[in-house]
């Protein structure tokens, strides 16, 4: 594209940009709501009117917090973002389809985009930046990832001369808000579970959820920003919450930790070279490690950077009027770059490094094994953990007789070598059960 200059664009954009939104669930009607009201604040940032010129949706006639005109809404989104002259089309309906096909649509027709759509996002957002490249239009999806929390910027542009090491992450208000619960009250699973529902912070069917389904396909584009290499949900590792019991939350007590729910993407040298990993699932978490503190249903991702350091950023990271915050913030850049004849950043995966698999992860684990209180049972553990090369950290030894326990923390090691050492306990005649198996992660 040879991009014109903002004086030319200027005059191109003395009308208004024309805006389209797909989907007026919560996160839809906060953004309608907050670019009606803020019509003439949006337009001063952006140099340009700003006029919302359509909103698909699934029903006509409900029943809508929205003081809009009624002919503003259509049930034929094909035909919204097809029509050729929308500047901007916004997208919070969510899923794969139809969202993929609008999406692809509204960048032929010539529409910049704007997405919360981290399941798309996750699943085939090559297709998606590619079609943005081609049409020369804005791909934007800050709302994707921990709601207003900005950190798509940041990762995509404020980082983009510095090298990224990892990133760790509280990316799911709703398990967030369930393991607090049970840390902080001593309620179990089931009981932080029912409040969160009864509170609103979970849905009715909550498996994305405590599933880890949602913080995978957010952890996929964090991976794939991080470290400029595709990586999709199908890469990311993941493990969900609902086997995290209270005895695992008194025993990070123990251990000077708390149990969260971690979206980590990390960068480690392997022989064949640099490669990345991405993997979701509870673990221990030091006290003193900063997203220990973090309450409630926040959200909150922690980045270690080669020349910036470690960076944290903190905030709600779901609702209607946080993802409209992130939503609208991208609606404001993408305009402007429409009106200057530019567009923004695109899809940057030219390091394309190896993604491996859980098993070449690099981790450590706190193990509690139920055994036999008798002579030479703690030798013939801690013979297993040798025989894969797992260095025993830490080890105790809880209750006698039939409530004996060993209690252990290894040292760093690969994921598949641990996850080995703990089938092979169970085979012993001398263990009873290992009841509990979680990652630790920070420094303890």
């Amino acid at each position: 594209m040879s991009a014109s200059s903002p004086e030319s664009g200027s005059s191109e954009f003395d009308r208004p940009l024309r805006v389209a939104l797909l989907g007026c669930g919560v996160v839809g009607t906060q953004v309608a709501r907050l670019l009606t009201r803020d019509a003439a604040e949006l337009s001063k940032r952006v140099g340009a009117p700003i006029e919302l010129v359509g909103i698909a949706v699934r029903r006509l006639g409900r029943e809508r917090d929205l003081d809009l005109p009624a002919d503003l809404f259509t049930t034929d989104a094909a035909a919204l973002v097809s029509r050729g002259d929308l500047d901007v089309v916004i997208e919070v309906i969510g899923g794969i389809e139809p969202a993929r096909d609008l999406i692809l649509s509204a960048l032929k027709h010539g529409a910049s985009v704007v997405t919360a759509n981290k399941a798309l996002l996750a699943e085939d957002g090559a297709t998606l930046h590619e079609a943005a490249h081609q049409a020369e239009r804005d791909l934007y999806f800050e709302a994707a990832v921990a709601g207003a929390i900005p950190i798509v910027r940041p990762l995509r542009e404020s980082l983009a001369g510095d090298s990224v090491e990892r990133v760790l992450g509280i990316v799911n208000g709703t398990t967030n808000f369930i393991l607090d619960a049970m840390t902080t009250t001593g309620q179990g699973f089931n009981e932080a579970l029912e409040e969160a529902q009864r509170l609103g912070y979970a849905e009715a069917d909550p498996t994305a959820d405590i599933e880890g389904f949602d913080a995978a396909a957010k952890a996929a584009i964090l991976a794939e920003l991080a470290f400029h290499t595709r990586v999709t949900i199908a890469d990311v590792h993941r493990e969900g919450i609902t086997d995290v019991t209270a005895a695992d939350i008194r025993s990070a007590a123990d251990m000077g930790c708390v149990v969260k729910q971690l979206a980590i993407c990390e960068k480690r040298d392997t022989p064949g070279g640099p490669a990345v990993s991405a993997r979701v699932h509870p673990a221990m978490i030091s006290r003193d490690h900063p997203l220990a503190s973090v309450r409630g249903a926040y959200n909150a991702v922690f980045v270690v950077s080669e020349a910036a350091g470690d960076l944290m950023f903190y905030g709600p990271g779901a609702g209607g009027a946080p993802t409209a915050s992130a939503v609208l913030g991208d609606v404001v850049s993408v305009a402007r770059n429409r009106r200057a004849g530019v567009f923004g950043p695109g899809e940057s995966t030219h390091a394309d490094l190896e993604v491996l698999d859980i098993g070449r992860a690099r981790t450590r684990y706190h193990i509690s094994i139920d055994v036999d209180d008798r002579a030479g049972v703690l030798a013939q553990v801690a013979g297993q953990f040798a025989e894969f090369d797992v260095s025993i950290r830490t080890v105790r030894q809880e209750g006698s007789g039939l409530d004996a326990q060993l209690v252990v923390v290894t040292h760093e090691a690969d994921d598949a070598a641990l996850a080995a050492t703990v089938a092979s306990l169970r085979g012993l005649d001398m263990v009873r059960d290992v009841s509990s198996v979680m990652r630790v992660e920070g420094g303890i």
